[in-house]
C-alpha cells in the first residue's frame, strides 16, 4: 500500500510552518513534501524543529514552474495538496504587483491543473486510488474588501478586493471554485483572517511592534491607528485548516476567524503594556509610539463571521487575542535574545 503523501506549498512561511509541525504531530502516518521558493516570507530555519521528522521533505522551488510540479507528483503520487505558497506582503503588492499575479494566480492555476490531471480521468471521472485526493486552497478576508464600523465577512459576502494582493488571491479563488464547478475536483477554501503569532515575518505588525519597542526606536502605526483586524492565533488556524482538509464538504468555503476585533491603537497599547511588565526599561515602550503616513486603499476595518465551521465542523479558536499575544511576545524575545 502507498504511504499517504501529501504536497504543502510554501511550508516555510509563517503559517505554513507553524502548520507542518501541527499536521505531522497528528498524522503520524501522512509524509509531507513542503515545496517553497524561499523568497523574503520563507525562511527554513522555520522549520528547525520538523527537519528530522523521517516524514518530512524539503524541496525548494517555484509553483510557477509546471514541470518540475508535474515531476513531483509523478515522483510521490500525492493524495492531497494544501496550498499556502503566495506572496502576501499588502505594501509588496503595492510596489511590485508583477510577483503576485505570477505566484498568486499563475502558480495556483499550474498546482491545481496538474493535480487535477493527475487524479481525475475527465470531468467528474477519479482514477482509482484517488478518490480522496483533494485540493486545499488557503486565501484571506482581504477578498472581500473592507467593512464600515459594523457587519461581518461571511462566505456569502461579495468579492471586492482593494490591492493588487487581495486581486491576485480573490482571482484564485474563483479558479479553484472553478475546478469544482467544471470537472467535479475535490477542493476546499479557507479565508482567514490576520494570523498572528510565533515564527511571523519580521516586517509584519506585531513583530515590527515587539523589534522596535526593544531596540529603543519609534514604533510606527499608520493613520490614526484605527484600522480594525480580527486576529486569529496561528495554532487554532492551523487547526481549522486541519479540520477543513479531512471534514470540510468537497467544493465549500469556509471563513476562520478569531472573533478577536482589536484596532492597531490597541494592539500597539498591550504589547507595550505587557513589555512594560516582563521587561520594563526607564520609562514605558508607549513614549515610542510614532504615527506614520497611512498606506494607500488602507482597508478600515476587517471581521469574519466564522459561524460556518463552528457549526459544521466544530471548530472553535482555544486563544483570545490577550492570552495569544502573551505566548507570542515571549516566542519574540527569546527569538531577538531580549
Amino acid at each position: 500500500m502507498r504511504i499517504n503523501t501529501v504536497l504543502i506549498t510554501g511550508g516555510a512561511g509563517f503559517i505554513g510552518s507553524n502548520f507542518i509541525k501541527y499536521f505531522l504531530q497528528k498524522n503520524s502516518d501522512t509524509k509531507v513534501i513542503n515545496l517553497d521558493k524561499l523568497t523574503y516570507a520563507g525562511d527554513i530555519s522555520n522549520l528547525e524543529d520538523v527537519s528530522k521528522n523521517k516524514n518530512y521533505y524539503f524541496i525548494e522551488g517555484d509553483i510557477c514552474n509546471r514541470s518540475l510540479i508535474e515531476e513531483l507528483f509523478s515522483k510521490y503520487h500525492f493524495q492531497g495538496v494544501i496550498h499556502f505558497a503566495a506572496e502576501s506582503h499588502v505594501d509588496n503588492s503595492i510596489k511590485s504587483p508583477g510577483a503576485f499575479i505570477d505566484t498568486n494566480i499563475t502558480g495556483t492555476f499550474n498546482l491545481l491543473d496538474v493535480a487535477k490531471n493527475y487524479w481525475m480521468v475527465g470531468p467528474n471521472q477519479i482514477k482509482s486510488g484517488f478518490e480522496n485526493a483533494r485540493f486545499h486552497h488557503i486565501s484571506t478576508d482581504e477578498v472581500y474588501g473592507t467593512l464600515g464600523e459594523t457587519g461581518l465577512f461571511s462566505e456569502q459576502t461579495p468579492y471586492a478586493p482593494n490591492s493588487p494582493y487581495s486581486a491576485s488571491k480573490a482571482a484564485s479563488d474563483f479558479i479553484v471554485r472553478s475546478y469544482f464547478h467544471t470537472y467535479g475536483m475535490n477542493v476546499v477554501t479557507t479565508n482567514c483572517s490576520n494570523n498572528y503569532g510565533p515564527k511571523q515575518h519580521n516586517e509584519k505588525l506585531i513583530p515590527t511592534i515587539i523589534r522596535k519597542a526593544i531596540s529603543g526606536e519609534n514604533i510606527p502605526i499608520y493613520g490614526d491607528g484605527k484600522n480594525i483586524r480580527d486576529w486569529l492565533y496561528v495554532l487554532d488556524h492551523c487547526k481549522g485548516i486541519d479540520l477543513v482538509y479531512k471534514t470540510g464538504k468537497t467544493g465549500e468555503t469556509y471563513n476562520i476567524g478569531g472573533r478577536n476585533e482589536r484596532d492597531n491603537l490597541y494592539i500597539v497599547d498591550v504589547i507595550c503594556s505587557i513589555l512594560d511588565e516582563v521587561r520594563p526599561e526607564k520609562k514605558s515602550y508607549k513614549e515610542q509610539i510614532t504615527f506614520v503616513k497611512d498606506r494607500p486603499g488602507h482597508d478600515f476595518r476587517y471581521a469574519i463571521d466564522a459561524s460556518k465551521i463552528e457549526k459544521e465542523l466544530g471548530w472553535k479558536a482555544d486563544e483570545n487575542f490577550e492570552s495569544g499575544i502573551k505566548k507570542t511576545i515571549e516566542w519574540y524575545l527569546k527569538k531577538y535574545n531580549a
